[in-house]
């Protein structure tokens, strides 16, 4: 089993680290989801022994609800500047919103797969990092 509350810090870190690196230094984007796996993985108490492949899924489960909020807020982003583009333009805005549209759900998918992987990788990491009393 998973612990949730361990998932939806480590998805709110992946969520937040991802933006903020992916808007001050593009290349550090992935430290995001590895870390928010990390995090998952290392705050995970729902079990006392604790496994790799645990750690791996708990990591996948924070990439994947992390690329689902970094998408939602893609796609909510852009589709308030479709709206404004909207009023200025009628044609314009409708091709506007249209491709901003292909464009978030294109967006979402990628950061949906990127974070399950990394996170994964992170979960794996985080679970090398507790003490060996938890794990086994």
């Amino acid at each position: 089993m998973t612990d949730w509350k361990a998932v939806a810090v480590g998805s709110i870190i992946n969520a937040v680290l991802t933006i903020v690196l992916l808007l001050a230094f593009f290349p550090l984007f992935f430290l995001g989801p590895l870390l928010g796996g990390m995090l998952t993985s290392y705050l995970s108490r729902e079990y006392p022994v604790f496994e790799e492949r645990d750690g791996a899924v708990a990591g996948a489960l924070s990439g994947i609800i992390g690329g689902i909020i970094i998408g939602l807020l893609f796609i909510f982003g852009f589709g308030a500047l479709s709206a404004v583009i909207g009023l200025i333009f009628t044609k314009v805005g409708l091709v506007a919103g249209t491709i901003t549209i292909i464009l978030g759900v294109f967006i979402t998918v990628l950061t949906v797969f990127l974070g399950a992987v990394l996170g994964a990788i992170g979960g794996i990491i985080g679970i090398s990092l507790r003490p060996d009393e938890i794990r086994r």
